[in-house]
């Protein structure tokens, strides 16, 4: 295990009708949240939204390619949703090494999902 504490990664991603259908096909969410606008009008979102799953999938994608990388699996997640990702929004997740166990091949991330426009450098 070759990483350090303060070590980071990040991944993009723009989330496509395509991707939402795509996972509905995978997993059967078929909620009208993702997929009816005249649904979507009475609620108080602003419009077709990804399932949360797309979401998370973007930082399993960056754990297990990037950060620590091939090879590594998740033991524990603690998600937080602070406000739902849109069709054609980018989001962007971040993984930082907050501690590593190299005895135990054992590492531990502060992640975090952001919409790209809310990314401040």
């Amino acid at each position: 295990m070759n990483l350090t504490v303060g070590q980071t990664a990040s991944r993009e991603m723009t989330v496509s009708a395509g991707m939402v259908e795509a996972y509905a096909a995978l997993t059967g969410d078929r909620n009208p949240l993702h997929f009816d606008a005249a649904f979507v009008e009475g609620t108080s979102f602003e419009g077709l939204m990804a399932q949360g799953g797309l979401a998370t999938g973007l930082l399993h994608a960056l754990v297990a390619e990037d950060l620590p990388g091939p090879g590594s699996v998740f033991m524990r997640q603690n998600w937080r949703f602070p406000r739902p990702v849109y069709i054609g929004e980018t989001i962007r997740a971040e993984a930082t090494v907050t501690r590593v166990r190299a005895s135990r091949g054992i590492a531990e991330l502060a992640n975090r999902l952001e919409h790209a426009e809310e990314i401040h450098v």
